[in-house]
């Protein structure tokens, strides 16, 4: 699914129009309707009590007005505010008209604003996508206004003052609402950590948009949902066996941190693949044996880390990092494995597939002179702190995105930044959301459990770089949702999204 800017979103409401001969307004008909239709079925007349409708004189507040005509027509009690302007939009003037005389309406007066109860229902309809530069004067005290009240507030297509593909400037007065129904595809805004006070939670409501504009246009940012990953994952022939899906090497653990080892290995063993080496450290191999007998293992000569690089041909797919440490010798075989895996396999003529994990970022972060080695279509998995040891602080989330993309262009890699929305940035510039996963899954481990099953999806010789990443991403995720159900968000613990693993695959 992608992800339009919002000139790109005005473009597609055009495109609508024209190819399915629709005015303006009954686009706007259709957007109340959807977004009536999600807030009957989550609000009774009874649960939401008087909703305190504020609209902008745009087309926003065109869908507020047909919204308050719906809303009342579906048995709610309403009253509308009208932000004054000397100038509304046609569409705007179309649904003040048909705005029953029943529904109160006020102007707003800057000197003397609604007065708003904390345990009031409140909807959103001043600015929408077309807003270009931060609120101010009346509309800005209006806001901070409505934020200082405490209320449930559910913002149409966009929390007024908040920007769809950009950041605010400091300071902007910026609606904070629970509920954000748009229309369509999704926002970038919607998917970005320092906008989660303002839009909460999110829906996309479908409105039969123009699918043939959305299939011709640019963009560099997708969503990546249960259509985009089905059938990716290729069937088991009937007569496969266990070289058909791969022969994976992972170089993990140390003292103290071979859980993460286990981890990683128990992911990728669930995540199909045909046969796991696992290469760690002396201390850990009692640990290992025990606890993933299906794995072969070999031990390092060092006790307490890993200072050797084993003989990489009957390998198909390479991991290294999770709970690796950080000692000058495992430094050193990270730099050995990067220069071997720089060099074609004598076998297929191609690279040797990595993913760096944890301490292996950590090492490349401290060392950047070795993210020139760095094969093409390698995988890199770091968490935000981690990404910015790769590459040095970030301004705020979108300043993130644009280095990710310089990053995984400037290197030829996959970068699956982590985080809820997790994002992985393509060699070609691409940025892919993930729709899967959640707070649960902020929980020791988790990316271990992440490695592994990118791991096993490299190691099948079927899958290309990106196609594997992407599904591992979303498997992964959807494997937290699964634990989720049973576990419940606190609850969940990394071993629980191991277990779940395969189902989620299976549902790819």
């Amino acid at each position: 699914m992608k992800i339009l800017t919002a000139a790109q979103t005005r473009q597609l409401d055009q495109a609508t129009m024209q190819e399915q001969h629709l005015l303006s307004s009954e686009l706007m008909e259709r957007a109340a309707t959807a977004f009536v239709k999600w807030f009957t079925n989550r609000f009774t007349p009874t649960e939401a009590g008087e909703i305190l409708l504020l609209c902008g004189p745009g087309n926003n507040g065109g869908d507020g007005l047909a919204v308050a005509r719906l809303l009342q027509r579906a048995g709610h009690r309403l009253r509308v505010a009208l932000l004054p302007a000397e100038k509304q939009s046609a569409d705007w003037q179309h649904n003040r008209q048909l705005l029953p005389n029943s529904v109160p309406v006020a102007e707003i007066n800057a000197a003397r604003l609604p007065k708003i109860a904390s345990v009031q229902l409140v909807i959103d309809a001043l600015f929408g996508t077309g807003l270009s530069r931060p609120l101010a004067g009346g509309a800005a005290k209006l806001v901070q206004h409505l934020n200082q009240a405490n209320a449930r507030v559910v913002a149409i297509d966009l929390p007024s003052g908040l920007f769809a593909d950009a950041p605010q400037p400091a300071d902007s007065a910026v609606v904070r609402a629970q509920h954000t129904v748009s229309f369509g595809l999704p926002k970038l805004a919607f998917l970005l950590p320092q906008n989660a006070d303002y839009v909460g939670e999110w829906q996309v409501e479908d409105i039969g948009l123009s699918e043939n504009f959305i299939a011709q246009t640019a963009t560099p940012w997708h969503y990546t949902d249960a259509a985009a990953v089905a059938g990716a994952l290729p069937p088991r022939p009937k007569f496969s066996h266990k070289g058909t899906f791969g022969h994976a090497l992972l170089l993990a653990g140390s003292r103290g941190k071979m859980g993460a080892a286990v981890l990683a290995a128990g992911a990728c063993l669930r995540g199909g693949v045909g046969l796991l080496t696992a290469h760690i450290p002396g201390c850990g191999y009692d640990i290992f044996q025990i606890s993933q007998p299906e794995a072969m293992c070999l031990t390092d000569k060092q006790t307490d880390f890993i200072s050797e690089l084993p003989e990489l041909k009957p390998y198909q797919a390479v991991g290294i990092g999770p709970g690796l440490g950080q000692e000058a010798a495992s430094l050193a075989v990270l730099r050995k494995l990067l220069k071997a895996a720089g060099k074609p396999l004598e076998k297929t003529g191609q690279l040797l597939p990595l993913i760096i994990d944890a301490d292996a970022l950590n090492l490349l972060g401290s060392h950047r002179a070795l993210l020139r080695l760095l094969p093409e279509n390698t995988v890199l998995t770091p968490h935000p702190k981690e990404f910015e040891r790769l590459t040095g602080p970030t301004r705020d989330d979108y300043h993130r995105l644009e280095l990710l993309r310089d990053f995984a262009r400037q290197h030829k890699c996959l970068v699956v930044l982590k985080g809820a929305y997790t994002c992985l940035a393509t060699p070609t510039g691409e940025l892919h959301f993930n729709s899967t996963g959640n707070a649960g899954m902020a929980t020791g481990g988790s990316g271990d459990v992440l490695t592994g099953v990118l791991l096993a999806l490299r190691a099948h010789a079927q899958l290309p770089a990106f196609e594997a990443a992407r599904l591992g991403v979303y498997a992964h995720g959807r494997a937290g949702d699964l634990a989720a159900a049973h576990t419940g968000p606190a609850g969940l613990v990394a071993g629980d999204i191991v277990r779940h693993i395969g189902p989620a695959l299976v549902e790819g």
